[in-house]
């Protein structure tokens, strides 16, 4: 009778366990799903202008509490739109990274509102021995003839652009490639004054690219370097200073009168001038 009921009371305490392990898994899958959100991943390694479709991306399960911000929930939102950086598989697809709703695919579609792109002719020399990578930035210099002196006309060169975004190098704009590339033209990114200024540039002489730092912001006001110059046969020429001058203001004392006495009969008067 003892061995009946310790059976007994071994199988209704199994049978408990296993109720409160059903309904503990129950409710830890509740709480994850309630603390979860779906959101869109890359499928697959997108490139830069790339245009997305279904197969691109996938939606995951995210940490509600630490969902990027743009990110996407809705499939539908990324029919057909283009991305204007380098998307990883696996990396959230944000909205920063996507350009304007309604832009095709191609380079277009990461040049910056206001900005247009422009294509120079570039060799190893030129183009930095392939170190102008998209997503670099270059100054531009040109080198031309001196037309201000009418008898020595000498050879010149003079920065005209700085800070000029690489957009492509041939016909590659990826920007997460670091190994350097020889082509015969670059791409860049600049303003339409800018655009007018380097076309005339390259028309009237020879174009070289200038690699920079990325972080180097600050403008360089030069003069130029000519022949003579480089030689030392002259002088750089120095930017005009600005003099200051100071304005005095004096008081000038009236100029003295000259007086006399005028008798009349018995009046007396004095007159000045």
């Amino acid at each position: 009778m003892r061995n009946t009921r310790a059976v007994t009371m071994i199988l209704v305490s199994l049978l408990a366990g296993v109720m409160a392990i059903v309904f503990a898994a129950r409710w830890l899958n509740q709480q994850s799903s309630l603390a979860t959100r779906k959101v869109a991943v890359a499928a697959v390694d997108l490139d830069l202008g790339q245009q997305i479709t279904a197969e691109h991306f996938r939606l995951v399960d995210w940490p509600s509490g630490s969902v990027p911000e743009g990110a996407f929930s809705d499939s539908e939102a990324l029919a057909e739109r283009v991305t204007r950086i380098n998307i990883l598989r696996g990396e959230p697809v944000l909205e920063a990274k996507l350009a304007p709703e309604g832009t095709r695919g191609g380079l277009s579609a990461v040049i910056a509102e206001g900005k247009r792109a422009i294509t120079v002719r570039v060799n190893d020399v030129v183009g930095v021995a392939g170190f102008a990578l998209p997503g670099n930035y270059v100054d531009v210099i040109v080198s031309t003839k001196d037309e201000t002196k009418v008898r020595d006309k000498q050879n010149i060169s003079k920065i005209v652009l700085e800070k000029i975004l690489v957009l492509a190098v041939g016909e590659e704009a990826g920007r997460d490639d670091t190994k350097p590339k020889v082509v015969k033209a670059v791409t860049l990114e600049v303003t339409p004054e800018q655009a007018e200024a380097l076309d005339l540039a390259r028309s009237v002489g020879q174009l070289s690219l200038v690699l920079r730092n990325q972080v180097d912001t600050a403008p360089v006001a030069t003069q130029g370097i000519t022949k003579d110059v480089l030689l030392g046969l002259a002088q750089p020429v120095q930017p005009a200073r600005l003099i200051k001058t100071r304005h005095v203001v004096r008081r000038v004392a009236p100029p003295k009168k000259e007086c006399v006495e005028v008798f009349n009969g018995r009046s007396r008067s004095e007159q000045c001038f």
